[in-house]
């Protein structure tokens, strides 16, 4: 089956369930394709967990979830050793992070401890325990969601965890004709049923080797570099984007253009996926009045800002 079906396919499933956020799915689709990980943020109850799950049976994987509060150890992510009285050895058993898509609802309800405890799977794809490294399946992910700053039971997630996430979302509240549809499917029963696996795993795989093998010419890579490096330099900022960012970015804008079906990157792959990737890993001053509004806003300026190469 060609790599564009493959794709329609996942599209086509997750929006079973998944109404009037046609984009969003699709950003999803991008970072799973770019091996990068997800931050939902948004109100409950618009659809962020739903969508998750949506994803991991359209892609056939194998997800465990975790509902986070204080309570939530960093062993119950990372598993722990457990003494064997039959063969006298520390056992391994393993957490909630050894699965192939884990669905991380609140992260922000955690503790900081707790957080932490995702880092090493995320930039890694293994978990230290007790000295012991075990890896963590292939292919891996998080799709974590978080309820907005300053809601009841929240504290902000430490920089060095939202500059692994790829893409920050939002789907915010649907449109009316949107809503009259979502309330009939859940009338009629329960739209997670409906959806089917539209790949398996060895596909999957094959999908983002395709992404790996995407062509970025050098002005490209330059127009990346350049719209980094006016975040570093903005005046609004205390710090613009790392250069995790900008690997980040590349392999989006890869992903961008293998499902637009071009074996080649565009400035206007890196101008699709620019904010999202971006404003999230953008830190306002300290004391500085903010939000995640005003972090696009600064990213959507120096996009506008910066000149995109011409491609010929």
């Amino acid at each position: 089956m060609q790599e564009n079906q493959l794709s329609s396919r996942i599209v086509h499933e997750v929006q079973k369930t998944v109404v009037g956020k046609g984009e969003i799915v699709l950003k999803v689709l991008l970072a799973i394709l770019a091996r990068g990980h997800v931050l939902l943020e948004d109100i409950p109850g618009v659809g962020k967990t739903t969508m998750a799950i949506a994803f991991s049976k359209a892609l056939g994987l194998r997800y465990n979830r975790v509902q986070f509060t204080p309570d939530v150890m960093p062993s119950d992510l990372t598993g722990y050793s457990l003494y064997n009285k039959a063969t006298g050895q520390m056992q391994y058993q393993p957490g909630a992070l050894l699965c192939n898509l884990f669905l991380a609802d609140e992260l922000n309800r955690a503790t900081s401890r707790t957080q932490s405890a995702l880092l090493e799977a995320m930039e890694e794809g293994r978990v230290t325990v007790d000295g012991a490294s075990h890896a963590i399946p292939d292919p891996f992910l998080v799709i974590a969601t978080q309820n907005p700053a300053g809601a009841s039971g929240t504290q902000l997630l430490p920089d060095s965890q939202l500059d692994r996430f790829a893409l920050r979302l939002t789907m915010g509240y649907p449109s009316p004709a949107d809503e009259l549809r979502l309330l009939k499917r859940k009338m009629g029963g329960k739209a997670q049923d409906a959806v089917s696996q539209a790949v398996t795993a060895e596909e999957l795989r094959g999908m983002r080797a395709k992404v790996d093998e995407t062509y970025i010419e050098d002005s490209v890579l330059d127009y990346i570099l350049r719209l980094v490096r006016a975040t570093r330099e903005d005046a609004q900022l205390a710090q613009g984007a790392s250069p995790r960012a900008a690997i980040s970015v590349a392999n989006l804008a890869r992903a961008s253009a293998y499902l637009h079906g071009r074996d080649y990157v565009i400035p206007q792959d890196v101008s699709f996926v620019w904010v999202d990737a971006i404003a999230h890993r953008l830190i306002l001053p300290a004391g500085a009045a903010g939000d995640s509004h005003r972090t696009a806003a600064i990213a959507a300026r120096v996009l506008d800002a910066v000149r995109a190469p011409a491609i010929r």
